[in-house]
């Protein structure tokens, strides 16, 4: 979605290729397959902390936004155009919040208060 309003409306080449985009030669497709993955292991992240921290979710939060905040960071000190990078660290901004928010939602809801998680 972000690509498609960066690059549709806006005409920032984001992800474009042949090094025009911050992340070089990556499509769309390996920019998406790419937030699957991230998604999955938070996944697996958060079935970890489930069972074996208490408070997992709080912890869970807390290591979804560092990580969400080096994905950010990352595209803005790479050497490319102003509006390619800020709109690549504004979808891995938008990608990180999505994924742990759902993440965080479900983990509330797996969880039944006053019992311990086996």
């Amino acid at each position: 979605m972000v690509v498609l309003v960066a690059r549709g409306l806006f005409d920032v080449p984001v992800l474009a290729p042949e090094g025009q985009g911050a992340w070089g030669g990556v499509g769309t497709v390996a920019y998406a397959v790419g937030a699957a993955l991230v998604a999955l292991a938070a996944t697996g992240l958060l079935h970890l902390l489930l069972i074996s921290t208490p408070r997992a979710k709080s912890f869970f939060v807390s290591i979804m936004l560092l990580v969400t905040a080096i994905a950010v960071v990352i595209p803005l000190g790479l050497d490319a155009e102003r509006g390619a990078r800020f709109a690549t660290a504004a979808g891995n901004l938008l990608i990180g919040l999505v994924i742990t928010s759902t993440l965080s939602g479900v983990a509330g809801a797996a969880v039944r208060a006053g019992r311990p998680v086996r």
